[in-house]
């Protein structure tokens, strides 16, 4: 039997069909050299439609960036760059939509992160709402774990992830498919780190079911100054000059993975993205509408060599609490 084909027998009856072709997973993929407005705009214009992305007017778009801990305004490298966030929000306004920004940082509140590191600042003067993840339902996953999702999250029209290409130093990278983990809301992230960290592959499994809550979500991977060596707080900078697209983040992983050299087999949510045979892992199935991986390929982006438990001890978990307590308390 050819491989291109489907013997089905029936009785002492046999007939032949074609096999079903496998649908191309578009990843878009251009050079932005640079957080100026213009060329941001440009790569977006360029970048978004390639990789299939539409957006309806009068619908409502979240903007999910990764707001990981407060820092030193727009050069802050633990989260997705104000400038990033702005640019594509203007993107979705031309479109004729209703934008909102939010996330659920492990510490402290999303607005209060938003503030730090320059975010409030670059998205003055748009008509953008910025929400707090302060509402949930709990889900559960098919992991078998429960877990308060942002209802802001759910409720949208479209989810639009915005992650930065990050080394980490528990997880080896962290990019799109881990960036879904922001939904989960406040303290709880940090509970599922400690209970799930050092249980086998659970933890793991838990992000890996998060996009599948948001079959519609669309992300942009944003690595023109991605972090290198560790992470995803104190990294160092490293000039990658990349934006990446697609609706399938497991494909976007697999991708800048091979960018920036990095060995997959060390990145314990991609095997286990693998292990369930999702078809963003297979390199065959990909399709490129703009440049192609190794156009862009990075030299030199370092990794962690070892890497730490990916559990949390209670310690931590207590202090978050504080620091989102204080947050609410003194919002400035």
């Amino acid at each position: 039997m050819g491989g291109d084909k489907i013997v089905h027998m029936t009785g002492n009856w046999h007939y032949i069909l074609p096999m079903p072709a496998l649908i191309p997973i578009p990843v878009a993929l251009t050079r932005c050299r640079s957080y100026r407005a213009e060329e941001l705009k440009a790569a977006l214009d360029l970048l978004l439609p390639a990789a299939g992305l539409t957006v309806r007017p009068g619908s409502v778009v979240l903007l999910k960036p990764n707001l990981v801990s407060g820092g030193s305004g727009p050069g802050h490298l633990a989260c997705t760059r104000p400038a990033v966030v702005a640019a594509v929000a203007e993107w979705c306004l031309d479109q004729g939509a209703r934008v909102q920004v939010g996330d659920s940082p492990a510490f402290g509140s999303g607005r209060s992160v938003m503030q730090a590191c320059g975010m409030l600042e670059a998205l003055a003067g748009l008509p953008v709402a910025v929400v707090d993840f302060d509402r949930c339902r709990r889900l559960q996953l098919p992991c078998g774990l429960k877990v308060p999702v942002a209802t802001a999250a759910l409720d949208c029209d479209l989810l639009l992830n915005l992650p930065r290409v990050k080394a980490h130093g528990q997880l080896y990278v962290s990019l799109a498919v881990k960036n879904y983990f922001g939904v989960v809301t406040g303290w709880h992230k940090a509970l599922h780190h400690a209970r799930h960290g050092d249980l086998a592959n659970r933890f793991e499994a838990l992000l890996a079911d998060l996009p599948g809550l948001f079959p519609g979500s669309f992300t942009l991977v944003d690595g023109i100054v991605a972090m290198q060596r560790t992470g995803p707080m104190k990294g160092e900078a490293f000039p990658l000059a990349l934006l990446a697209g697609g609706s399938d983040p497991v494909a976007l992983d697999t991708v800048i993975l091979e960018i920036i050299g990095a060995d997959p087999r060390r990145s314990q949510l991609w095997v286990e993205c693998q292990r369930r045979g999702l078809p963003g892992t297979d390199p065959a199935r990909l399709a490129f509408p703009l440049a192609r991986p190794e156009e862009l390929r990075a030299e030199n982006f370092l990794l962690p060599e070892l890497l730490s438990p990916v559990t949390f001890h209670p310690g931590r978990i207590l202090v978050g609490g504080c620091r989102r307590l204080a947050a609410r308390i003194f919002p400035a």
